[in-house]
């Protein structure tokens, strides 16, 4: 298809741009374009790489008229990389765009006209990740490869640093590839993912294997710790079984402390990923909360259970996944009750209905808690309700339910833990 000229009108969730081609009815609006690493007011040649019924996708091939907020990358990979969408413009105006879109998605789905400020809080915006995870490629030592997959592809873009990923992580990636160059990384090895604590000087790996043989991985671990006194331990798990850990060496967690508490974070477990941001993310949850029972819905390895439970007489967390739950118990003090459960079976509990909790913590992963869920949520009748959200369209559509049923929203804050990507967190407080 030919090049078009297009003007971008705004950003979107996802990190692409919003143009529209032009008319072609009496409605006067042209079918709607995407198009990624553009910024609005500017205008683009670009071409269509993909067309649908009701949108299309586009490539810009040129920036006609830039943005006055158009910067240089600082990462030789951006564009090509699928990991970062908006290392082309200022840190502050990444914040701008988020926020804008934030309001927007409120507005659209959740008929939220939100006219009070939402609160932001600012991240460092390079160095932020304590978890990084790369796809490896290493059947000789004249054939290795390690990093993301290229942008809108599966296709494997060899990386040999990552400036959103912490220093110490920055400098394990460049060990391995020295391993690799040198032919001892070994080939049933297909991803590997770096966490390193807190304060960047312990290094843990997952590595997702394809056989069962750990005679390798030891000479490899071996290598790597010579290479590299701050690495700690590795776990290997089944590519094709997450979750069956098939070998160990040296320690299998790591303590991650925050500024009040600290939490045992082993192989396998979730934890918040913005190394800078946990404390901001665990006072703008918490913050003015006290009572008598609080429930920590998707609760993790713990990390609101634990400031809740400073605050309230009694916490009940909830968690269903194998690894962060038996983390959960570990970190749980007395006035915290465990639950090994998914929430959706946890709401359904007859009991809990008598309970009335002085507030309910929800942190559900991107899907958000569904209808289902957020109806039962509002049933147990809690005086407030804390949402922490990383997707605002599916926070607007259960926020649209919980509005509905009686709730009001105090407070809306958007924690930055993903600087340079589109993902956004917010946390909304509710009360009735």
């Amino acid at each position: 298809m030919s090049k078009l000229k297009l003007k971008i009108e705004k950003l979107v969730y996802g990190g692409d741009g919003l143009a529209r081609l032009p008319a072609t009815d009496a409605s006067g609006k042209g079918k709607t374009v995407f198009v990624p690493f553009v910024l609005e007011g500017e205008e683009i040649s670009a071409r269509i790489k993909d067309e649908k019924s009701g949108f299309a996708r586009a490539r810009a091939e040129e920036i006609l008229v830039p943005s006055p907020q158009r910067t240089v990358p600082e990462c030789p990979y951006f564009q090509n990389c699928g990991g970062c969408h908006y290392q082309h413009t200022s840190y502050e105006h990444q914040l701008e765009i988020k926020k804008n879109i934030l309001y927007e998605t409120l507005k659209r789905t959740a008929k939220l006209d939100w006219q009070q400020p939402i609160q932001v809080h600012a991240s460092q915006p390079w160095n932020y990740r304590n978890r990084t995870r790369m796809k490896v490629r290493a059947a000789d030592a004249n054939r290795f490869e390690m990093g993301y997959y290229r942008f809108g592809s599966h296709q494997l873009l060899p990386v040999e640093q990552c400036p959103i990923s912490s220093p110490l992580i920055n400098r394990a990636i460049a060990s391995v590839w020295d391993l690799g160059k040198r032919g001892s990384v070994p080939a049933e090895i297909s991803e590997i993912e770096y966490f390193v604590n807190a304060e960047d000087n312990e290094l843990q790996l997952e590595l997702y294997v394809s056989g069962q043989e750990g005679t390798k991985l030891e000479s490899f671990t071996e290598d790597l710790k010579a290479a590299l006194p701050e690495f700690i331990g590795a776990v290997a798990f089944a590519s094709a079984e997450p979750d069956k850990m098939l070998w160990s060496m040296g320690q299998t967690e790591i303590i991650y402390r925050t500024k009040t508490d600290a939490y045992h974070v082993r192989a396998g477990s979730f934890f918040q990923t913005n190394r800078f941001m946990a404390d901001e993310l665990v006072s703008a949850v918490t913050k003015n909360r006290s009572g008598g029972l609080a429930l920590d819905l998707y609760a993790g390895t713990g990390l609101f259970s634990l400031p809740l439970a400073r605050t309230f007489k009694r916490v009940i967390a909830v968690e269903s996944a194998p690894a962060s739950f038996a983390d959960l118990r570990t970190n749980a003090p007395e006035n915290v009750e465990t639950a090994r459960s998914t929430t959706e079976d946890f709401l359904r509990k007859p009991s809990l209905q008598s309970k009335h909790p002085d507030l309910v913590v929800v942190d559900p992963p991107r899907a958000g808690l569904g209808d289902q869920v957020t109806r039962s949520l509002a049933k147990v009748e809690s005086k407030a309700i804390c949402y922490v959200s990383c997707d605002p369209s599916t926070l607007a559509r259960d926020l649209r339910v919980l509005i509905e049923s009686g709730y009001r929203i105090e407070s809306i804050d958007l924690v930055d833990l993903f600087p340079q990507t589109f993902h956004l967190e917010t946390i909304v407080q509710l009360v009735r």
